[in-house]
Protein backbone atom coordinates (compact mmCIF):
# COMPACT_ATOMS: atom_id res chain seq x y z
CA UNK A 1 0.00 0.00 0.00
CA UNK A 2 1.05 3.65 -0.73
CA UNK A 3 -0.15 6.99 0.72
CA UNK A 4 -0.31 9.88 -1.56
CA UNK A 5 -0.41 13.41 0.40
CA UNK A 6 -1.05 16.68 -1.45
CA UNK A 7 0.00 20.19 -0.63
CA UNK A 8 0.44 23.44 -2.12
CA UNK A 9 -3.27 24.75 -2.32
CA UNK A 10 -4.90 27.63 -1.51
CA UNK A 11 -6.40 31.39 -2.15
CA UNK A 12 -4.93 33.00 -5.33
CA UNK A 13 -5.17 35.82 -7.59
CA UNK A 14 -6.32 35.74 -11.07
CA UNK A 15 -2.98 35.50 -13.01
CA UNK A 16 -1.35 34.32 -9.82
CA UNK A 17 0.97 30.61 -9.71
CA UNK A 18 0.84 27.85 -7.07
CA UNK A 19 2.97 25.09 -7.22
CA UNK A 20 1.22 21.78 -6.18
CA UNK A 21 3.28 18.88 -4.47
CA UNK A 22 1.91 15.13 -3.96
CA UNK A 23 4.43 13.49 -1.57
CA UNK A 24 4.56 8.70 -1.60
CA UNK A 25 5.12 7.34 1.07
CA UNK A 26 7.29 4.85 -1.05
CA UNK A 27 8.93 4.90 -4.12
CA UNK A 28 7.06 5.90 -6.99
CA UNK A 29 9.08 4.53 -9.54
CA UNK A 30 6.55 2.02 -10.13
CA UNK A 31 4.29 4.03 -10.69
CA UNK A 32 4.33 3.80 -14.72
CA UNK A 33 2.07 7.10 -14.92
CA UNK A 34 1.36 9.51 -12.86
CA UNK A 35 -1.13 12.47 -12.95
CA UNK A 36 -3.09 15.33 -11.40
CA UNK A 37 -7.14 15.65 -11.48
CA UNK A 38 -9.54 18.29 -10.33
CA UNK A 39 -13.24 18.65 -9.43
CA UNK A 40 -14.66 21.91 -8.95
CA UNK A 41 -18.17 21.79 -7.23
CA UNK A 42 -21.08 20.05 -9.35
CA UNK A 43 -18.29 18.73 -11.98
CA UNK A 44 -17.22 15.75 -12.67
CA UNK A 45 -13.61 15.06 -11.57
CA UNK A 46 -11.39 15.66 -14.57
CA UNK A 47 -7.78 14.90 -15.99
CA UNK A 48 -5.28 17.80 -15.50
CA UNK A 49 -1.99 16.67 -16.66
CA UNK A 50 -0.03 13.37 -16.67
CA UNK A 51 3.95 11.73 -16.50
CA UNK A 52 5.19 8.84 -17.17
CA UNK A 53 8.21 7.15 -15.92
CA UNK A 54 10.21 7.95 -19.16
CA UNK A 55 9.09 11.72 -18.43
CA UNK A 56 6.27 11.62 -21.44
CA UNK A 57 3.46 14.06 -20.41
CA UNK A 58 -0.02 14.59 -20.88
CA UNK A 59 -1.93 17.68 -20.69
CA UNK A 60 -5.51 18.87 -20.69
CA UNK A 61 -6.54 21.17 -23.39
CA UNK A 62 -7.49 23.85 -21.16
CA UNK A 63 -4.07 24.02 -19.25
CA UNK A 64 -1.87 23.82 -21.95
CA UNK A 65 1.25 26.26 -21.81
CA UNK A 66 0.01 27.59 -18.65
CA UNK A 67 0.60 24.22 -16.12
CA UNK A 68 3.63 22.00 -15.97
CA UNK A 69 3.36 18.56 -14.36
CA UNK A 70 6.86 16.86 -13.13
CA UNK A 71 7.69 14.15 -11.34
CA UNK A 72 11.36 13.52 -8.78
CA UNK A 73 11.60 9.48 -8.37
CA UNK A 74 14.42 10.59 -5.85
CA UNK A 75 12.04 12.35 -3.55
CA UNK A 76 8.87 10.30 -4.55
CA UNK A 77 7.02 13.41 -5.44
CA UNK A 78 5.05 14.58 -8.10
CA UNK A 79 4.69 18.45 -8.49
CA UNK A 80 1.77 20.78 -11.04
CA UNK A 81 3.12 23.89 -11.24
CA UNK A 82 0.40 26.41 -11.86
CA UNK A 83 1.02 29.84 -13.82
CA UNK A 84 -1.49 32.27 -15.55
CA UNK A 85 -4.44 30.85 -13.01
CA UNK A 86 -7.82 31.72 -14.05
CA UNK A 87 -10.94 31.49 -11.98
CA UNK A 88 -12.09 28.22 -13.82
CA UNK A 89 -9.12 26.56 -12.72
CA UNK A 90 -10.99 26.77 -8.99
CA UNK A 91 -11.42 22.87 -7.93
CA UNK A 92 -9.96 20.70 -5.46
CA UNK A 93 -7.11 18.66 -6.97
CA UNK A 94 -6.36 15.06 -6.87
CA UNK A 95 -2.87 13.15 -7.52
CA UNK A 96 -3.13 9.53 -9.04
CA UNK A 97 -0.72 6.74 -9.03
CA UNK A 98 -0.85 3.83 -11.39
CA UNK A 99 0.87 0.58 -11.02
CA UNK A 100 0.58 -2.67 -12.57
CA UNK A 101 0.08 -5.51 -10.18
CA UNK A 102 -0.68 -8.98 -10.41
CA UNK A 103 -4.22 -8.52 -10.21
CA UNK A 104 -4.16 -5.71 -13.24
CA UNK A 105 -3.82 -2.08 -12.81
CA UNK A 106 -4.11 -0.52 -9.54
CA UNK A 107 -4.76 3.21 -9.12
CA UNK A 108 -4.02 5.07 -5.98
CA UNK A 109 -5.05 8.76 -5.57
CA UNK A 110 -4.39 11.40 -2.79
CA UNK A 111 -7.24 13.30 -0.35
CA UNK A 112 -6.66 16.55 -2.53
CA UNK A 113 -5.59 19.94 -2.01
CA UNK A 114 -8.10 22.90 -2.62
CA UNK A 115 -7.06 25.37 -5.39
CA UNK A 116 -9.25 28.88 -5.42
CA UNK A 117 -8.90 31.90 -7.58
CA UNK A 118 -10.80 34.64 -6.57
CA UNK A 119 -10.16 37.85 -6.80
Amino acid sequence: QVQLVESGGGLVQPGGSLRLSCAASRSIFSFYVMGWYRQAPGEQRELVATVTTLGTTNYADSVKGRFTISRDNAKNTLYLQMNSLKPEDTAVYYCKGSQHTNSGPMDYWGQGTQVTVSS
